[in-house]
């Protein structure tokens, strides 16, 4: 097979052999994220939307294992929102996808094999994936590490009945339940503001309070960015003028997908570039930029559905109004730490726009909306 020569990843997790990368388990406190482990803690990875939070999972995932220690799964149970407040199908979904990860990593069926006999005796679903798990732990021959990606994907009745069937056999472990559980998503699990069917709203923290820990991944570094961008020169010979790399971070900040995005517009898409003795310049950082913008990539699209919400836009305007949000009477702590979950503002004094070009994107489609 023809190999294909590495390039910029805008779209999953990373796959070391296809992309130029930053090496995901140096994004994390690994010596903290150990110790949260062989103290079988549960605790949270949250992060913004497209930082690589999947990567840092995979990675950390195939590092366990190789140590033969563990048997750490990786499950992603998004697919379980379509079902919302069906808490039935919520469970079973959510489960299946945890039988279907450890039936491949262990290549056989034992796990899709044990969940489907626990439906056979009746389980009820509100005790379903807490029995599968112990009876899952007691099944293989290691403690079980399970990494559930894209939990707060669900939402209502069905994501407290995930989060309470996990807490319920939390004392359990490891011997008869999961010796770490580590909940991904967007936002810290505090956060999650929850409303059932009946109308009731509950917090997450309330609904998990076993977390121990809520770990951030953040963006890349300046030294990062140069790093990756120079495993490009390396493998083609393509140079980028030293002038570049102030202006890519100025534009992202080190946000990983349009760091990425950048990479890839300047040396993939912009044809002329693709003859690679061709030096990257800042005028084709400037041009990548409107590129990316007026095309709409996914992440830029998503970024601008999130605009459509009253709580994002309440803490926008008064910032892009070059008021201080955190100090506007009217506006909550929660919808303030929600927009910098988001990904769409720093933590600084006073609270900004996260890059310049947030700062290009926002301004347009609010004005428009108004």
């Amino acid at each position: 097979m023809k190999r294909v020569p590495k390039f910029f990843n805008t779209a999953g997790p990373i796959q070391s052999d296809l992309h130029y990368n930053v090496e995901p388990l140096s994004r994390i406190d690994l010596e903290e994220v150990e110790q949260l482990i062989y103290q079988q803690k549960y605790f949270v990875l949250h992060a913004p939307r497209q930082t690589g939070k999947t990567s840092c999972l995979l990675a950390l995932r195939d590092y366990l294992n190789a140590r033969k220690e563990f048997i750490a799964v990786y499950a992603n149970i998004e697919a379980a929102q379509a079902a919302r407040n069906d808490v039935e199908e919520v469970v079973h979904t959510t489960a299946s996808t945890i039988a279907g990860r450890v039936d491949t990593l262990l290549g056989n069926r034992e796990a899709s094999e044990l969940l489907q006999a626990i439906r056979k005796r009746g389980e009820a679903s509100n005790s379903l994936l807490t029995t599968f798990l112990r009876e899952l732990c007691e099944l293989l021959p290691l403690p079980l590490l399970l990494f559930l990606d894209e939990i707060d994907a669900l939402v209502g009745d069905g994501l407290v009945s995930v989060l309470r069937q996990i807490r319920a056999g939390y004392d359990q472990r490891p011997q008869h339940f999961p010796q770490t559980v580590i909940l991904c998503g967007v936002r810290d699990v505090r956060d999650y503001r929850i409303v059932l069917s009946n109308q009731d709203i509950v917090t997450g923290g309330s609904a998990f309070n076993i977390k121990a820990m809520s770990l951030r991944l953040g963006n890349f570094t300046r030294e990062n960015i140069h790093d990756l961008y120079m495993q490009h020169t390396a493998a083609t010979g393509q140079e980028f003028a030293e002038e570049c790399f102030p202006l890519i971070w100025e534009a992202t900040e080190g946000q990983p997908w349009l760091v990425n995005a950048l990479g890839y517009e300047m040396t993939m898409n912009m044809r002329e570039n693709r003859d690679r003795s061709i030096r990257i310049i800042p005028e084709m950082i400037y041009r990548a930029q409107e590129n990316i913008i007026y095309r709409r990539e996914t992440h830029i699209d998503i970024l601008i559905d999130k605009l459509r919400e009253e709580r994002i836009r309440n803490v926008i305007g008064p910032i892009l109004a070059n008021e201080d949000a955190e100090t506007a009477g009217h506006l909550k702590d929660d919808d303030i730490q929600y927009v910098i979950d988001m990904g769409l503002i720093t933590r600084s004094k006073p609270l900004r726009i996260a890059n310049a070009i947030y700062k290009e994107i926002i301004p347009r489609e609010l004005t428009c909306r108004t």
